[in-house]
């Protein structure tokens, strides 16, 4: 059993990710010259609204952005449904269009869409966790009013296609949401080359803090958005609420850190993870139990989603399996992070058509720039010591 944190492996990263060096010593910073409230008047607030600023500008600038387009909040939930519920405030109740593997946040927002009158139609996926593009011209008929696409999926890793979908909508002039969460964690897209009207993303994914997200916007949308939190004019009135400027700073040192990406190659972006995750899937694939889950290329590049069985060819429990492997020393996950608490059958396979049996066999393994890549061979080995151990139970 492992048991220095020295030899623990963090194969989590999709949950959240350690700070980088440069936010620690960025923040540091921060906090002694901008600690003020950057709304105040004198010296020390301006000071603090001048750290704000600079932040957003090295954020937009990282991201093909105008500084205007960017509007902080407390994370990628928050912007989510900032970005829908703000957006169906100002118009009559119609149809939203989400993909059936969303995340919990934006599967949150659309519940609520529904007691506003709304209709939700859930886009179907092939059992890859891709959208059936068949659909499109059907979902983007009226009353269809908004879409919404998780653009990397957080528990199986694949990729939709958010750049067809997105000129699709901007033909019909339907505005597109897209959850890029998982996607600017390995790379920071052109924001001004996507079809996308509303981008969600969060800091902590990315090597930043937790506590601060971002809502990339245009401004023709925002025109159109009712703020959520009201009580001041913080982030051009909408979102009210103290700002951090040490928090934006710690995002925007991440956002640099991580540095560019294109948005028709996330798969390989992820500054080299992208064959480190490549060379544990094939050890992994040699050991008998382990079956991919997720699209095979169009996936996250940090990203490994297997279904594990025992040695009777029988579905293995994923939570179980996740405790297993924290006695030998690596940190995983059995699903998001925001739903694995819950001892039940996972939503997302279920939505991929994975027989119910399987379902809570899941195993997510999600890498970062903190790997070595020469400790490939020892995480396989304990991987393979965890099943294992579980094998001796069955």
């Amino acid at each position: 059993m492992k048991s220095s944190e020295d030899s623990y492996f963090y194969l989590d990263g999709c949950a959240t990710a350690p700070l980088r060096e440069s936010v620690i010593t960025c923040m540091v910073k921060a906090q002694q010259q901008g600690w003020g409230n950057p709304s105040s008047l004198h010296r020390i607030g301006c000071d603090a609204n001048e750290s704000l600023e600079r932040a957003r500008l090295s954020i937009a600038n990282s991201l093909g952005a105008n500084r205007s387009d960017v509007l902080f909040n407390s994370g990628a939930t928050e912007s989510a449904h900032l970005a829908l519920l703000g957006l169906a405030k100002t118009q009559s109740p119609g149809r939203l269009v989400i993909s059936a593997v969303e995340h919990p946040a934006v599967a949150a927002a659309a519940e609520q869409l529904l007691a506003w009158g709304w209709t939700v139609e859930r886009w179907p996926v092939d059992g890859y966790g891709q959208i059936q593009m068949q659909h499109l011209d059907r979902l983007l008929e009226p009353p269809t009013k908004i879409v919404s696409l998780i653009w990397g999926q957080s528990e199986v890793g694949t990729l939709q296609p958010i750049q067809a979908v997105g000129r699709a909508c901007r033909s019909r002039q339907i505005p597109f949401h897209t959850d890029a969460t998982q996607v600017l964690s390995q790379g920071c897209p052109n924001w001004s080359e996507l079809p996308v009207d509303l981008l969600t993303a969060s800091a902590h994914k990315c090597g930043g803090p937790r506590g601060i997200g971002l809502l990339l916007l245009r401004q023709d949308i925002a025109e159109r958005i009712q703020p959520l939190l009201t009580g001041g004019q913080q982030e051009n009135g909408l979102r009210a609420g103290t700002e951090s400027p040490v928090l934006a700073q710690g995002m925007a040192a991440a956002f640099h850190d991580i540095g560019p990406s294109q948005a028709n190659q996330v798969e390989i972006s992820g500054s080299g993870i992208a064959p480190v995750r490549d060379a544990l899937l094939t050890l992994l694939c040699q050991t008998h139990g382990f079956r991919l889950s997720g699209h095979p290329r169009e996936r996250l590049p940090h990203h490994i989603s297997v279904l594990v069985s025992d040695r009777h060819g029988q579905p293995m429990s994923g939570r179980a399996l996740v405790r297993a492997l924290d006695c030998e020393g690596i940190a995983a996950s059995s699903g998001s992070a925001c739903s694995s608490g819950r001892d039940s059958d996972s939503p997302i396979l279920e939505a991929m058509g994975v027989d119910p049996l399987w379902r809570r066999s899941g195993l997510r393994l999600s890498l970062g720039y903190w790997i070595n890549p020469s400790s490939v061979p020892e995480i396989s080995d304990r991987l393979q010591k965890a099943i294992e151990r579980m094998n001796q139970t069955v």
